[in-house]
Formats: C-alpha cells, structure tokens, sequence
C-alpha cells in the first residue's frame, strides 16, 4: 500500500506548475476586501474542477465559498484568503519600488499564496482520501476580506465551522514555523462629530469645532495609554479632517480608532474607555457624537496538539526548495532594507527558534531551516480573524519563508517576492505540510479528540461574536466604498 505521504507530497509537485499560475493571477487580480470577485472564482472554479462540491455565498459574502470533498468525519477546515492591501502595487521579483499602478492594490501580506498553498493541501488531501479510501472530509474555506472586513469573524458568527473538527492554515513570512502563539483581539470604531461652522476670524465663538473635539479624543486617548494593561493597543487614523478651509470652524470630523488586547473582554474595556474619552471631548467642544463601531475579531489561541502534530509534518515536508537564484534574488532584496529591519529579524529568530537556529541560518538571506515548536506564552502584537476560528475549532497554523528574511508584511518588498519564485517555493512547502496534518489527523482519531480536549479544557465561556448582529458584511463594505478603510 502506497505510504500517504508518498501521495501527498507527489500530488504538490504534480500541481507545482498549475499552482504557481494560479498564485501569479490572484497575486494580478490584487482585489480588495469583500470584493475578490475574480480571486474567489478562479479558486473555486480549480477547486471544482478537482471534483470538490462549491457552497458560495457563504455567510451573506458573495466572495466567501466553501468547497467539500469526501464524506463523514472527522471534518478538517483548511483555511484561505486572498485579499489585497491598497497602495501597495509593485512589480513582481523587482528590488527597487516601482508600482505597476501609481496607487493601486498589491499582494503585500502574501493572500495570494496564502490561498492557493491551502488549495495545494485541499487537492493534495483529496487525491489521499481518493486513493486509500480513508474515511473523512476535508473542506477548504474561501475567506475575504481579512485585512479590511473580518471574514472569518463573520462565518464563524453564521455557524460555518459548527460541524468542523480542526481547523487548519498558514501565513507566508520571512521564517519557517509553527504559529505557536497568541494574537490580539481587535475592537474597530468611528467617532464621527457634528459641530456648528462659522467665520473662524469673525465669529469663532458661535460655531463648534468637530475638529476640536477629534483632537481632543486623540489627546485623551494618548494619555490614556498609562493607565491601561501594558500590552493593550490603541491607534487612529483621522478619516475626515472637516475639509481645507482654515477660516471655517469645521462643522465635522471623523477619527477611526483599533483597539487591542491579549483577550476580547480586555479589549472590550479599552474600547469603552475609549469611547468615553471621545464622548468627554464632544462634552468640552459642545459637538454631538456617533459612536459607529466598524468591525471586531477575537484573540488567536493556539492548540498545542495541533502545534506538535504540525511540526512533525513541517519536519516531513522540509523546508522550501530554494536554489542559487533565488538566494541572489532574495540577497538583492534584503539590500533595500534598514539595518533596523535586519537586527529585528535576527532578534525575531532568536527568540523564537532560538540561538542553534540562528547559527545555522546565518547570514543567508533566507531560511531554510524548520525552527523548533516555540512552548512559551507569548502574544504578538498584532490581529487575526482566525483568532474567532480558534475559539470555537481547535486550530493549528504555521508559516513558510515566502522572502528574504527581514522582509516586513505589507510593504512593496514583500508584494514583489510573493509574485515571484520564492513566493512559489514556500507556499508548495506549505501545501505540503498542511496536507500532511489534515491527512494525520483523519488516520489518527485521537487527534481530534485530544485537540478538543485541549480547547475544552481552558474553561472558556461560550463564543460571543465581537461584531454585534445588527452589522453585517454589506456594512463593512460600505464604509470602505467610503474611503474609510483600516
């Protein structure tokens, strides 16, 4: 009987070719939040094509799909994405800025191999359960807008993953590992202020400045900052300045506020602090306010079972297989960066994969190493909206070196290597080692179980959706068609 890693790793690099195309023509589609029309079908038409079932419109998202193959459980959800991020349009495998649209959308966190490394799994999966008859289901998830619109939050919150057993997904990065750690919850909100104009020379003291009153909330929230958890995050954009008129008293204004912590309750009481400090300024200013929450994602809670089950399977699938050019083209890439993002990178390898790792990568300019299970209780410092996933499924996910090591997410750095064959070699590596675990896990019931035990057991209350029902995706798009986008 042919060994199912045999048929899994043949399956990737039987599709290498196929897979690499399909990453280059989302990483050009380069499609905004809840608008990946064009990404979302090309997925799920290649999915189909393989014999998957399509269910669209997932979750009251026109680009959300999910596509199912095989029967019965163990069910096991492999995670994809493919939206973009605005401003960041670049010329693929290019080491000098160089926009292919002055302003236009790119790849810059890698969504397009993100989705297309879980579809390599998905078929990979499905050509095991196809040739050994396993018992099992595996089920891919077209996720939108993560970047801008909390899909997953909202197919959590419509049930999507209430018959899922695990859950399973990766992100492309600089370093190869598991994602063993915890991310931060995300409240999002508006203050949106309505004074009174008025000649700002020959009548300020009868008009009502909504300009005033945004500085001051952001006044407030900075000293606020003292008096909250060390690890809490709170940061703003003004959206809407009240116009360009300095002799007008500006008779609106609105700030978007993101507000952060290791758990969703924690993050709910910055953001309420928050909010009070932006209904004190509409107090001293005389404005009225409305307060217009945005969007909300729970914080990630890794699975230790998974996390030991995936790192054997990375430790299977290997590291990426990168040659001399793309060590050149990756040399050349981390020519453009700052000594400051360089010493980062090497601090981030040594706290995480520790010095032996470190040693051993050295000065290449990428790793093809796989790092150790990372054990500590450590949170980055950063959000997911598979942090809503991970509170109802058990879920594991790790990251595969897509470039050169230093390369910061959504910079046109990174929007150049994931269009390029280094991008290719880490997501096939990945789509190898998520197939491996699905497949474990369907031969291995035990996993599952003791997965769940794992989730169980933190006691946690029952999921409460942070985006409150009365919001839905439409909503989230609306405020982006605006222009208000995070």
């Amino acid at each position: 009987m042919t060994d199912h890693r045999d048929t899994i790793l043949a399956s990737v690099d039987r599709n290498a070719k196929t897979l690499a195309d399909l990453s280059d023509e989302i990483w050009g589609y380069a499609e905004s939040g809840f608008e990946e029309t064009r990404s979302s079908r090309a997925l799920a038409a290649r999915l189909e094509a393989e014999g998957f079932s399509i269910e669209r419109g997932v979750a009251g998202m026109s680009t959300a799909f999910t596509a199912s193959y095989g029967s019965r459980s163990p069910v096991v959800a492999i995670l994809g994405e493919y939206d973009a991020l605005p401003g960041l349009s670049q010329r693929a495998g290019l080491a000098e800025k160089s926009e292919l649209e002055p302003g236009a959308w790119g790849h810059g966190c890698g969504h397009n191999l993100l989705g297309v490394g879980s579809l390599a799994a998905a078929i990979a999966v499905k050509d095991f359960i196809a040739a050994s008859g396993t018992r099992g289901t595996v089920r891919y998830y077209g996720c939108p807008g993560e970047e801008f619109g909390c899909g997953k939050t909202f197919m959590t919150r419509a049930g999507a993953f209430d018959d899922v057993d695990l859950a399973l997904c990766w992100h492309p990065m600089d370093i190869n590992a598991v994602w063993q750690v915890r991310t931060l919850a995300n409240l999002s909100v508006y203050f949106r202020f309505t004074g009174k104009a008025s000649h700002a020379a020959a009548a300020p003291h009868l008009g009502r400045s909504a300009l005033d009153a945004v500085e001051l909330t952001n006044v407030g929230a900075n000293y606020l900052r003292e008096h909250v958890i060390p690890e809490a995050r709170f940061h703003y954009a003004i959206t809407n300045s009240g116009g360009r008129a300095p002799n007008v008293v500006q008779p609106f204004a609105e700030v978007f506020y993101y507000c952060r912590a290791p758990r969703l309750d924690q993050a709910r009481e910055v953001y309420e602090r928050v909010c009070d400090v932006a209904r004190g300024a509409a107090l001293m200013t005389g404005t009225s306010l409305e307060i217009a929450f945005s969007q909300g994602l729970s914080d990630y809670v890794p699975n230790q079972v998974l996390g030991e089950l995936l790192q054997r399977c990375m430790e299977t699938a290997g590291p990426p297989r990168f040659d001399d050019r793309d060590r050149a083209l990756a040399a050349s890439f981390r020519s453009t960066l700052t000594a400051a993002e360089l010493a980062g990178a090497k601090g981030q390898l040594k706290a995480t994969q520790g010095d032996a790792v470190l040693a051993k990568i050295g000065d290449d300019p990428l790793d093809e190493v796989i790092g150790p299970l990372f054990r500590g209780d450590a949170c980055l410092p950063g959000s997911t909206d598979v942090g809503d996933v991970s509170q109802v499924v058990p879920t594991g996910q790790l990251v595969y070196a897509c470039a050169a090591i230093g390369t910061q997410s959504h910079s046109w750095q990174n929007t150049a290597q994931v269009g390029s064959p280094i991008g290719h070699k880490g997501m096939l590596a990945a789509g190898r080692a998520l197939a491996l675990a699905a497949a474990e896990a369907m031969l291995d019931p035990g996993v599952v179980e003791k997965a769940k035990a794992e989730l169980a057991a933190r006691g946690a209350p029952p999921y409460v959706c942070p985006i409150p029902d009365a919001i839905g995706p439409e909503d989230v798009l609306g405020s982006m068609r605006a222009g208000s986008v995070r």
